[in-house]
């Protein structure tokens, strides 16, 4: 078996020096990652409705989704001037949520600050208040790598630094500011820059989803692709860890990664609390009220919409009902699932050859932080690497969501959607007895939904979840939009960033050639 390659920014043997993924060029990466989705055979659904029955091949599952003759492609592709040596000021940011949505803060940092022609202060993690866990950025993320790809975007600093003047040391205290939610461009050329350019520097708190991800503007959406799947990298421990068990996983074939969203906070705040126990619905309850806005929520007219997330036995009957058997190797990301074990005795039924990262790697590390950031990162990696990804609550999800735009990135990778509304009543039925033709109820609506190849991005889909097609080009099109940049674009980027660092030195000496003679 051909073994899948490996994301070429995020997925690849750690060796001497650094490694083979820290040496390569930018350039080099960009080409690597648009190559992707031409080295597999494309899957296109059976669709036909002259079958008398839907089918479905597993086989064609394994492969990635058909690309159409889309590429990854996030780099300029108009004018695109490196940000000035001399900036309006300073921002700096607290991300705050899980992982995932400090994730998402991140790529909105960075494209606010290029917004305003600001320096960035290297974005706070709040990750405390959500996980108990104080890793921090540069406990994720590659530091380095993240300040040198973006060099040709914005300027970024570690911290403010302190102004030495007249033999005096002074610190800039940087304005707090909170965003509207989903805050328009205009918010930031008005209201938070005129702030910045009064002290010198801002601070944004909170700042999960203070930027509109619907912006006319394809340059800054694919500003914000470059940072999210090509700056934004793990730590290379958390790389080679994440690699170590997509290997071992993989030597026995392929495999599939599911993201079993069936956990107390996600279950309270979609009100599906009628399957549990007077005790178990008493603890959601409880959580619902103390973390959610007051609403009376039916579990019959919820479950109906497809509102409530899958159990794992409805996750193990759709799986099996699309034709994949008990030898199916699944790795589940997910965290303390609700509930308990008679939740998972029946999927475990279906599907025996389960893992999660503590089963695959028993390391001290993961052990230790099974639960915080840098498990979730492992897992991220995981079911970025698998074969096949499988959200089952994808709705308020920011790991599902970015994790589906991520696998679209990383080329056309297949997953497995479920269309909870059009699963609803095919499972109701079945609970009320009517058994006959279930398999095939299920094909039928599975078959409508989207595998991971390019499609049209409808709200509520989150450009995080989706960047056809700003993030994507065509090498042959007739729509100048879509044509795909000229390879040498990270060089020409670099050639434009060093002529500009030139004239402005020679503009410096000139200033001061002038100064001097005036004197």
């Amino acid at each position: 078996m051909r073994r899948r390659l490996g994301h070429p920014r995020q997925h690849g043997k750690q060796g001497g020096g650094g490694g083979l993924l820290a040496k390569l060029s930018i350039a080099a990466l960009f080409l690597l990652i648009c190559s992707l989705s031409l080295l597999s055979a494309p899957f296109t659904p059976n669709t036909n409705g002259s079958t008398a029955q839907s089918q479905m091949n597993v086989e064609d599952l394994w492969k990635s989704a058909n690309s159409g003759g889309w590429k990854p492609s996030s780099a300029p592709r108009s004018e695109w001037p490196s940000p000035p040596k001399e900036t309006n000021g300073y921002l700096r940011v607290r991300c705050n949520g899980g992982l995932n949505q400090q994730r998402s803060a991140i790529c909105n940092a960075v494209l606010a600050a290029r917004i305003m022609n600001a320096t960035l202060v290297l974005p706070e993690l709040d990750a405390n208040s959500f996980w108990h866990d104080d890793s921090g950025f540069h406990g994720l993320y590659d530091v380095e790598h993240f300040i040198q790809s973006l060099r040709f975007d914005v300027q970024i600093v570690e911290r403010i630094p302190e102004i030495h003047k007249n033999g005096k040391t002074k610190k800039i205290k940087a304005f707090q500011l909170r965003p509207p939610r989903d805050a328009p461009i205009s918010w930031y050329t008005t209201d938070a820059l005129k702030k910045m350019k009064e002290h010198g520097a801002i601070y944004l708190s909170p700042f999960s989803h203070r930027l509109a991800e619907e912006i006319d503007n394809p340059e800054y959406q694919r500003l914000r692709c470059r940072v999210n799947y090509h700056a934004l990298r793990f730590k290379p421990h958390i790389m080679k860890l994440s690699e170590s068990i997509v290997d071992k996983l993989r030597a026995q074939g392929h495999f599939m990664a599911i993201h079993l969203r069936f956990e107390m906070d996600m279950l309270s705040f979609a009100g599906c609390f009628d399957i549990f126990t007077p005790a178990e619905q008493k603890i959601l309850k409880k959580y619902r009220k103390e973390n959610f806005a007051d609403k009376t929520l039916i579990y019959k007219e919820r479950r109906a919409i497809g509102k409530c997330p899958l159990t794992p036995e409805e996750v193990g009957l759709i799986l099996r009902a699309m034709g994949f058997n008990n030898s199916t190797r699944i790795y589940l990301a997910a965290g303390e699932l609700f509930g308990g074990e008679r939740f998972m005795t029946p999927f475990r039924a279906l599907f025996p050859r389960l893992e999660n990262h503590s089963s695959v790697d028993a390391s001290e590390e993961l052990a230790t932080n099974s639960q915080g950031l840098i498990g979730s990162a492992v897992d991220y990696m995981v079911c970025l690497l698998a074969d096949i990804f499988m959200p089952t609550y994808d709705g308020p999800s920011n790991f599902a969501n970015n994790l589906l735009g991520h696998r679209l990135y990383y080329g056309f990778r297949t997953n497995i959607r479920p269309d909870r509304k059009g699963l609803a009543p095919v499972f109701i039925a079945r609970e009320n007895g009517r058994t006959a033709g279930f398999e095939e109820a299920v094909r039928h609506v599975m078959l409508k939904t989207n595998f991971g190849g390019p499609h049209k991005r409808i709200s509520p889909e989150s450009f995080y979840t989706n960047s056809w097609p700003e993030c994507f080009c065509q090498m042959e099109t007739q729509n100048p939009a879509h044509k795909c940049p000229s390879e040498n674009v990270m060089q020409n980027l670099h050639s434009q960033l060093v002529t500009e660092n030139i004239n402005r030195e020679q503009h410096n000496r000139s200033d001061s050639t002038v100064s001097l003679t005036e004197r």
